[in-house]
């Protein structure tokens, strides 16, 4: 689970924003008089922020927008769950505020908070539970008929084994459907998911094309390892009677750590057939026999922003694994990022690099990436250091990729304050100490949506932060999990 300020296109959405950070006008990474003069930036929250800038020359100014142990006005009993994870943000289309649509992973289930036209939360509600979650639920995308030609959806993946699937819910669905469990896409595959996002629509005009992380891990008594799934219709927004396709090497080399930095590898994907119709342990083996690369758990993809042919360049991590501390004989321990440069007339032709290599500095670089961020020139890399190598030297780090000169810097970190006595009883009711230990959520660019350029909103998953009052958030009874959860607003984020 970086340096040259460039100015970014225009890309502007209407009024949302998706998991995988739409772009506005960019400014050279200084914010601009406000264009939203209604927003409040003032934490909103009793709780301070649970992360902190690591370069002070990039003049970030950070609040807390929501926290586990928040009370709202028009929902006093709400409590915005444990580990938020994927998440969109749109307008209110009953009012002048804003909804934020963000996943529970632990808890398999989606909250709605309702901002008013100020950008305070004000309510809350879940509008998938525990019992309709089916599964934990990771990342997610947002789509709209704006941007990807159907939608709304939030299209959120479950990870807690190979049968898991996607689910697409209507993020201005009744709370009274919580609990249904109809809502899920089997032409999208079973895997152990981590997101799926879907390609703007102009990107293969007259086609949809979804990208799927499958964050399986590798076992001695299992044949597969993660793979890049692609999901392609020649119907937009079709997503019953498309094809599922799985990244393999044009050579047949199946093995991750045979890439390596400063190479580039054809690359193609190859079709599952009647995938739709097959368990996902069937579809594991499927694409192992059909030479599918086997990456360490693919947990997140999102494209580059700007036009078509951007978005044609996309990003995913491997997390990394490791037994007993050291690495498993070819898959990355530490972790990578890499790069999918799809053909402009194919979705399913392309080359693969390998842009940043955790190995390659043990502990010290790149631990265990999970989410991106992905803008115009830009690649912010969120960790999930809780593997808890022994050799791990820092906490989880959002890394800043520079695109142009491949520069990558620490960008944010976690603030833990371990020698801080009264935080610790505040915030780290288990002891924990370990470097790691929290780890992050979505991060979004929200500035098309609130009219304030350059401003993100990241979620983040305190683990240690665990009171009896964030039991049962949801309302169904399913989890015992106690811990809070955190959504902060960063502004002056280059782009």
């Amino acid at each position: 689970m970086t340096q040259l300020l460039l100015k970014g296109l225009a890309f502007c959405v209407a009024a949302t924003v998706l998991t995988s950070c739409n772009d506005d006008d960019n400014n050279n990474g200084t914010t601009p008089p406000t264009i939203n003069d209604k927003i409040d930036f003032s934490s909103h929250s009793d709780v301070p922020s649970f992360a902190f800038s690591m370069d002070n020359a990039d003049d970030l100014d950070i609040s807390v927008l929501i926290s586990s142990s928040d009370v709202l006005a028009q929902s006093p009993s709400f409590v915005y769950g444990a580990q938020p994870d994927g998440a969109g943000l749109m307008k209110d289309p009953n009012s002048n505020g804003y909804l934020l649509i963000s996943n529970h992973e632990i808890l398999k289930s989606v909250s709605r908070v309702y901002l008013d036209e100020t950008f305070k939360p004000v309510k809350g509600e879940y509008i998938v539970d525990g019992v309709g979650g089916l599964t934990r639920l990771c990342s997610a995308t947002l789509a709209l008929p704006q941007i990807h030609g159907f939608g709304p959806m939030f299209l959120t993946a479950g990870e807690s084994g190979e049968e898991s699937m996607v689910h697409g819910i209507n993020p201005l669905g009744l709370v009274s459907d919580r609990a249904r469990t109809d809502r899920v896409l089997p032409a999208l595959g079973k895997a152990s998911m981590e997101n799926a996002v879907p390609l703007p629509k102009d990107t293969y005009p007259g086609k949809t094309v979804i990208l799927i992380g499958e964050d399986q891990s590798y076992a001695a008594s299992h044949i597969s390892a993660g793979q890049l799934i692609m999901y392609l219709t020649n119907t937009v927004g079709d997503l019953y009677n498309g094809k599922l396709y799985a990244l393999k090497r044009v050579s047949g080399n199946q093995v991750e750590m045979n890439m390596t930095v400063g190479n580039s590898y054809d690359v193609e994907f190859v079709e599952v057939p009647n995938a739709v119709n097959l368990t996902g342990a069937s579809i594991n083996t499927t694409v192992n026999d059909l030479g599918a690369i086997r990456f360490s758990r693919v947990e997140d993809v999102d494209y580059r922003k700007g036009n078509a042919a951007a978005a044609r360049e996309v990003y995913f991590t491997a997390t990394g694994q490791a037994t007993s501390n050291a690495p498993v004989d070819g898959y990355t321990m530490w972790g990578r990022v890499y790069r999918l440069k799809m053909k402009e007339n194919d979705p399913l032709k392309g080359t693969l690099e390998v842009v940043v290599e955790g190995d390659s500095m043990p502990g010290t670089g790149l631990i265990n990436p999970d989410n991106l961020c992905v803008t115009e020139n830009y690649v912010y890399i969120q960790e999930d250091g809780d593997s808890y190598y022994t050799a791990a030297q820092h906490d989880s780090y959002i890394w800043q990729h520079n695109i142009a000169t491949k520069a990558t810097k620490p960008w944010l970190n976690m603030n833990h304050k371990r020698t801080d006595a009264a935080w610790q009883a505040a915030y780290n009711q288990t002891g924990e100490m370990r470097f790691g230990n929290w780890e992050y959520g979505a991060m979004m660019d929200i500035s098309d949506v609130i009219g304030v350029p350059n401003t993100f909103m990241v979620n983040i998953h305190p683990h240690t932060w665990q009171k009896d009052a964030f039991l049962n958030a949801d309302g169904s009874g399913t989890n015992t999990n106690k811990e809070g959860g955190q959504t902060i607003i960063i502004r002056n984020v280059a782009k």
